[in-house]
């Protein structure tokens, strides 16, 4: 299925978020809820992409079923007006090949592949992984590095190599390594995105097309603007953006885990999305007082 929104230069949109999986108040997948978030993201928060099922879903624990459910929700909440991702990477090659099967029948407009984790693959193993899965559908992939959580990084020559297989056109780069990626996209077509809020004002200095965030949860719109003050040269306009957002960046980016305190930041906008799944632990008291005073600074407006 084609990304109502993609291009060459941008293939999966350029203001995308790793969205999180709402869940009811015993931890199933709510639905309802699926879709009320990506339709408040695509339509109040401008995103024009959306990614289901990556480390901000929760997707380690969520079943092959949910991510199933996940998707058709989202597809059919705004998948004519937004690019829907499906996050399909695991540390099992024929797994992943199964999840990114499913997702292209699902009608996923493409793939997020994240770095094998745990079983610390050599950089062949890493390739194959990788090429395998972009073999095993006509989707487009956008591969996902971020060492932090794999424990180790792809490497400058193995995406010098994965570079040339016709589906794998992007990267979402968490490892801000700016002078890497500024090889990798001097040498190729790889399209980079920033997959690390901290840095996004510096990635589209060094040419990403633009960022999949968390952030975006809670400010889409003020990050979209950013990009579009950054592409039309008001460079001094982009960088008050990214100012103005540091302590929201700081509150949920830096004190847990961002699916934590991005579902918090989202109870304390009005948008209850449920709790998170263990082993994973709902934000504490402190956090959420410590939360609401990085919104409050970012000029994020809360509910009651």
């Amino acid at each position: 299925m084609a990304s109502p929104i993609g291009t060459s230069d941008a293939p999966f949109g350029r203001m995308l978020t790793a969205m999180v999986t709402p869940f009811t108040a015993d931890g199933a997948v709510d639905i309802e809820g699926v879709q009320r978030l990506a339709t408040y993201l695509v339509d109040e928060q401008n995103n024009d992409g959306l990614v289901v099922s990556g480390t901000t879903g929760e997707s380690a624990t969520t079943t092959d079923a949910e991510k199933d459910r996940i998707l058709r929700a989202v597809i059919e909440a705004v998948g004519d007006r937004a690019t829907v991702v499906a996050g399909a990477g695991t540390y099992d090659t024929r797994h992943s090949i199964e999840l990114a099967k499913a997702a292209e029948s699902a009608g996923a407009h493409g793939l997020l592949v994240v770095t094998p984790y745990y079983n610390k693959p050599p950089s062949e193993g890493l390739y194959r992984h990788f090429t395998s899965v972009a073999d095993a559908t006509g989707l487009p992939v956008m591969l996902y590095d971020i060492p932090t959580r794999t424990g180790m990084a792809i490497g400058t020559e193995t995406l010098l190599r994965l570079a040339a297989h016709p589906r794998i056109v992007a990267v979402k780069d968490a490892k801000s390594d700016l002078f890497a990626g500024s090889h990798v996209m001097a040498s190729t077509d790889l399209v980079f995105y920033s997959g690390d809020d901290a840095v996004n004002l510096p990635w589209l200095s060094v040419g990403a097309a633009g960022f999949v965030s968390v952030v975006s949860h809670v400010v889409g719109a003020e990050l979209a603007g950013m990009i579009r003050l950054f592409s039309s040269g008001h460079v001094e306009g982009a960088r008050a953006v990214h100012r103005r957002l540091l302590p929201i960046v700081t509150g949920i980016m830096t004190r847990t885990q961002g699916a934590i305190m991005a579902k918090a930041a989202l109870g304390l906008m009005g948008r209850p999305v449920g709790p998170v799944r263990l082993p994973l632990v709902d934000a504490t008291r402190e956090q959420l007082a410590l939360l609401r005073e990085d919104l409050v600074a970012g000029g994020v407006k809360l509910s009651d």
